[in-house]
């Protein structure tokens, strides 16, 4: 063997300016109403976007949730109505019918369309109203869905508290995660507790997790002695974290390089670039880094990940040797293909509707690694994907699974390809060292699927209806 031919590959970026095939980015709401309990978010566009809004979130009346339209009708299009006053009166009968904590306001395509001074008009209507108002211009303009959440997080980092609270109790009452962690124990435990951290600046992670995935990695680094001063978001607005220059962030998903922008431009943060806690490799690099940062020795981290991989083997047994093509459509797609690699597959293509190659470089670096050490060719990248020839290449490759976005699950699979939505993975459980296996249970669901129907001679059946 050559020296050439054990050298890693270089991974191959290209761009085919194809067009977007995902969600609008509004779609965010249906996550961050549910994690900012004291919220209400309401979105500034036309009939459209309630159609989508409602279709895509599909909440029973019942359940009041914390969301609305403000649907533009031709008076407000054409500039006849004054934006002030309407936005005043829905604002009015929000703070009556709900009293939130605060009032995210999302802009639409229509709203820049119009040019809808929506920034301007917020500070006004906060002093008269005595609630904050933040806006988050969660736009058709974005590349993926998912960046919704990424507007709406680097609008809520100016609005996280620059020093502490005066007192120490209020303090303590303040930051959720303390709360969280310190729950039902006694004053002398928690006093234990807190000496088991090591002293080091402020860490703030980033990123809307379901609350017991924010309690597991916030658990794992305390293992390693790490204290995280807090979440953005909160679960309530009232308890954002304290940010100050100097403090440390790490994002926990790949599409929130904005939010990472505006903690280091306007808060003047130090970002943490470290790959994201996808997967037991993910997570192990996550918490490696931090440490690494910190000048922390990481303690365990090998039996951990052994753990985990040992207790996934039956669900590596069936996709080991097999291939996954993406499609391109959350921006999970390099941390997923990484860790699917890890397990024993190959990736020849990974679409991306945008790469941001200074957040992902961590990810990028860790995915070329670990294409080396399994002993398999790096993937392509594609960056904005045609999908004609996507599917010219699908074609040609035969790959034993797809994810892809919802508008091309079902034609894929009419011709005999497996397919996974990539929607399930924005809103599963998919972060930290134990719910990895949840991962392989959504990819490998339409392969053991199949291998059902086949044995209960569902493909014979399919055959003998394609040739009549």
């Amino acid at each position: 063997m050559t020296l050439a031919e054990t050298e890693p590959q270089a991974l191959n970026f290209e761009c085919e300016t194809g067009n977007y095939h995902t969600f609008c980015p509004i779609s965010c709401v249906a996550w961050l109403y549910q994690k900012i309990e004291d919220s209400f978010f309401l979105v500034i566009g036309t009939k459209t976007c309630g159609y989508f809004l409602q279709n895509a979130m599909g909440v029973m009346i019942f359940a009041e949730p914390r969301y609305a339209m403000a649907e533009l009708e031709e008076g407000d299009i054409s500039a006849q109505l004054n934006d002030y006053e309407e936005l005043k009166r829905l604002c009015l009968q929000i703070k009556r019918d709900r009293n939130p904590s605060v009032i995210v306001w999302i802009g639409t395509c229509t709203t820049e369309i119009i040019k809808m001074d929506l920034e301007g008009l917020a500070p006004r209507l906060e002093a008269e109203l005595g609630i904050p108002i933040v806006v988050a211009r969660a736009n058709g303009l974005d590349y993926a869905f998912t960046q919704g959440e990424d507007t709406v997080l680097a609008a809520m980092v100016n609005r996280c508290p620059d020093k502490p609270l005066a007192a120490e109790g209020d303090k303590e009452e303040r930051n959720a995660i303390t709360k969280l962690l310190n729950f039902g124990r006694k004053k002398e435990e928690i006093a234990t507790s807190e000496s088991e951290y090591v002293d080091h600046p402020p860490l703030v992670l980033f990123g809307s997790l379901p609350d017991p995935v924010v309690t597991q990695l916030t658990l794992e680094l305390k293992k390693q002695g790490i204290k995280v001063s807090g979440w953005l978001p909160a679960k309530r607005y009232t308890e954002l974290p304290v940010i100050e220059e100097g403090y440390y962030v790490s994002g926990v998903n790949p599409f929130l390089s904005r939010t990472a922008t505006t903690f280091m431009r306007r808060r003047k943060c130090k970002l943490i670039g470290a790959p994201f806690p996808i997967g037991p490799d993910g997570t192990r690099a996550w918490i490696e880094k931090i440490c690494s940062v910190f000048g922390i020795e990481p303690k365990g981290l090998d039996d951990r990940e052994a753990q985990i991989w040992a207790g996934m083997e039956d669900y590596l047994q069936l996709i080991r040797g097999k291939s996954v093509f993406f499609m391109g459509d959350n921006l999970l797609e390099i941390s997923l293909a990484r860790f699917l690699i890890r397990c024993g597959m190959s990736c020849p293509e990974i679409g991306i509707p945008y790469m941001d190659k200074r957040y992902q470089a961590a990810e990028l670096t860790l995915l070329e690694k670990t294409c080396h050490e399994m002993g398999v060719p790096t993937p392509r990248i594609v960056e904005k994907p045609d999908n004609y020839n996507q599917l010219q290449r699908i074609t040609a490759l035969k790959p034993d699974l797809v994810i892809t976005g919802m508008a091309h699950a079902n034609p894929l699979e009419a011709r005999g390809i497996n397919t996974k939505w990539s929607v399930e993975f924005t809103f599963a459980q998919i972060h930290g060292f134990t719910n990895a296996r949840d991962i392989l249970e959504l990819v490998t669901r339409p392969l053991r699927r199949n291998t059902e129907l086949k044995d209960l001679g569902w493909d014979k059946l399919v055959r003998e209806e394609a040739k009549v």
